[in-house]
């Protein structure tokens, strides 16, 4: 339920923030609330994760992407995604998840997100996600690009280091065996 009024937060209040392209950082404020909690009484792992979700959302509504998906029947969904943290969330706390498109490559595009408070990084995520159609299939992330105005100026290039977690964490495609051996 947490997460229905904070979506709801963000679809009445994208609008007074500013406009963005998708080159820019996206920055959306929340607080700690007590549902956020675990028993450490420090905002959950898992929290941070559903939260991340909000900030990507906020970032395709202010970019006009989002709406320009609907339309053509794309919806974006997570492959991969790596968190750091860094410092405790508490209860009450405001923050901002900050969220920038850092590249794509052929099959992908990454996500880099920013749980900041008073200008700090408390952690840090990147997420790789694609796109796919409503009407069934992938989307490749040059004809989202495409699809959705492009991209300004020069294309960013992945840093190594997101490449290289990339290609290391990624499991088989859906329809390839993946057994569940622990050896």
């Amino acid at each position: 339920m947490k997460l229905w009024f904070r979506i709801l937060y963000v679809m009445l209040t994208w609008r007074s923030r500013s406009k963005l392209r998708i080159d820019e950082v996206s920055t959306v404020s929340f607080r700690v609330w007590p549902t956020d909690l675990d028993i450490y009484r420090h905002m959950n792992n898992g929290v941070f994760l559903t939260l991340m979700d909000l900030g990507r959302y906020d970032q395709g509504l202010r970019t006009g992407f989002w709406q320009k998906w609907r339309k053509v029947g794309w919806y974006p969904i997570v492959v991969n995604s790596t968190i750091s943290y860094r410092k405790s969330l508490e209860p009450w706390q405001k923050f901002d998840i900050e969220t920038k498109v850092i590249g794509w490559d052929e099959v992908a595009y990454f996500i880099e997100q920013r749980f900041v408070r008073n200008g700090e990084i408390y952690a840090r995520a990147i997420m790789r996600g694609r796109f796919l159609k409503r009407s069934w299939g992938i989307v490749t992330p040059q004809e989202v690009m495409e699809g959705s105005g492009g991209w300004p100026g020069v294309e960013p290039k992945l840093p190594q280091w997101v490449t290289d977690w990339a290609a290391s964490a990624q499991l088989p495609k859906g329809k390839e065996p993946a057994p569940s051996n622990w050896d």
